[in-house]
């Protein structure tokens, strides 16, 4: 295999190398020390961050692309010959592939439609088949399917529960390495100190995580846990392949909107006159057009050019990518008036403090101001607006695939999820495992993000933080 990098993939890459950076800064300056040792006071914000880690995690895995050779292709691997294969799809090969005709229902053994089946004695009836690969390691599956998932589960769940506890034993073991103390006087000491609710809501939040994986894990090389789509592909697998695509959208595109937000915001409140005029201007007409009719008009040049210039994208992954990214800076450019208008007040009352006219009395230049007094004042809005604006974008990914403006429909999100479900809710007997499918992941990754913008809220803002 080749090590492929899409542009999504060295952008993410990037992001987490941010991250990283923040947090050696924080890590080197106190009053942020100060600020984040309060957000990890918090029981159920700290829970959620474990919960946000691991679906990071998984975006992680799923951004390690690989190209397929010739010679590998042919030597019985699940990858076909130039096939752009993650991580993560490596890791859930038997979710992969192991695809039915058609739909088949949650943990079922047969499919969900009639078929003409020819009996032994070369008769013709219609009937449910047995499915392909789900329950068919059964004999007998009318009576042994529920012992059988059962003993899957419980024997998923001890698993599960021996790794969460491997876990917090090392952490455990490393936090005594670090202060020279025994493990006993270590976990003395974390459960007197201030974290320790917190730390007993992560080990919570890892116990039910590892769980939960450990059973699916089990399970899903027997049975389809949560049913398959129209083509047969595991709606399980699906689900987990669009957590990528959930992530990029919520981060790429804060990432392409602070810009704009940031220097026309503090440019407009702070040098004031024409200046504000003119920035006031662009974003009040920017934001007087409806977004969905800007965004539709977008996507429709980009798939024009895209159609033009077919013999540009290599592959259908790289044609997928080129939209994502596409969507991400649509969105960016479109969504950055609100964060302007709330930095552009803050910095009209900054401005008139007694140490900026000082400054500006003792002929400091204005971007020293800038750099000095004003944005360190100003990044607690910043990055209440980042995780309060992550779970907005997620949704608005969902809405827009829905009415086909969103991701390429070649690549796995929520919002192609529910735009072929709305399909299936109309057949007869209802197909409806795809949309609640997306309905749980979309819903676990929205409250997690939630909740630790809630958290972070309360630590980064003055006026919250004095009433605590």
């Amino acid at each position: 295999m080749e090590w492929v990098v899409l542009k999504t993939d060295l952008l993410f890459f990037l992001l987490l190398v941010g991250m990283v950076i923040y947090a050696w800064s924080v890590s080197v300056e106190s009053h942020l020390a100060t600020t984040w040792k309060q957000v990890a006071t918090r029981p159920l914000g700290m829970a959620a961050a474990s919960v946000f880690s691991f679906f990071l995690l998984v975006a992680f895995l799923d951004s390690l692309h690989f190209e397929y050779s010739v010679l590998e292709s042919d030597t019985g691997t699940h990858g076909k010959r130039g096939e752009v294969l993650s991580a993560l799809d490596i890791f859930v090969t038997p979710i992969r592939v192991n695809s039915e005709k058609t739909y088949s229902a949650p943990f079922a053994f047969r499919s969900y439609a009639k078929e003409a089946i020819e009996m032994p004695d070369g008769s013709i009836v219609r009937d449910y088949p047995r499915l392909l690969f789900g329950g068919a390691h059964l004999q007998n599956p009318t009576e042994d399917r529920l012992g059988d998932i059962l003993t899957k589960s419980c024997r998923g769940a001890l698993l599960g529960l021996f790794f969460s506890l491997v876990i917090c034993i090392g952490t455990l073991w490393i936090f005594s390495l670090r202060g020279n103390r025994g493990l006993k006087d270590t976990y003395r000491l974390l459960i007197t100190g201030p974290y320790a609710r917190s730390l007993y809501s992560v080990g919570i939040a890892i116990l039910v995580m590892f769980c939960t994986v450990s059973v699916l894990a089990s399970l899903a090389p027997y049975y389809h846990v949560f049913g398959t789509d129209k083509v047969g592909g595991d709606v399980l697998y699906q689900g987990i392949k669009s957590i990528r695509t959930g992530l990029l959208i919520g981060t790429l595109t804060t990432l392409v909107m602070l810009p704009f937000a940031i220097f026309f915001g503090v440019s407009a409140g702070y040098f004031g006159g024409w200046v504000d005029d003119a920035i006031q201007y662009v974003y009040t007409t920017l934001a007087s057009i409806p977004g969905v009719l800007l965004i539709a008009a977008s996507a429709l040049i980009l798939d024009s050019y895209m159609t033009r210039h077919a013999a540009d994208f290599a592959n259908l992954s790289a044609r997928a990518d080129v939209r994502l990214i596409a969507l991400c800076m649509i969105l960016g450019v479109t969504s950055w008036t609100g964060l302007c208008r709330y930095l552009r007040g803050e910095v009209l009352k900054l401005r008139e403090l007694d140490y900026i006219t000082a400054a500006q009395a003792f002929g400091v230049r204005n971007y020293l101001i800038l750099l000095r007094h004003i944005l360190p004042n100003i990044m607690h809005i910043v990055m209440i607006s980042i995780v309060l604006d992550f779970s907005g974008l997620v949704l608005a990914e969902a809405a827009l695939t829905y009415i086909n403006i969103g991701v390429d429909p070649t690549m796995e999100s929520w919002g192609n999820m529910i735009n072929s479900a709305r399909l299936e809710l109309a057949r007869e007997p209802v197909v409806w495992w795809s949309l609640t499918a997306a309905f749980v992941f979309m819903f676990l990754l929205v409250l997690a993000a939630n909740i630790f913008a809630d958290t972070v809220r309360d630590a980064f803002d003055p006026r919250i933080r004095k009433m605590l």
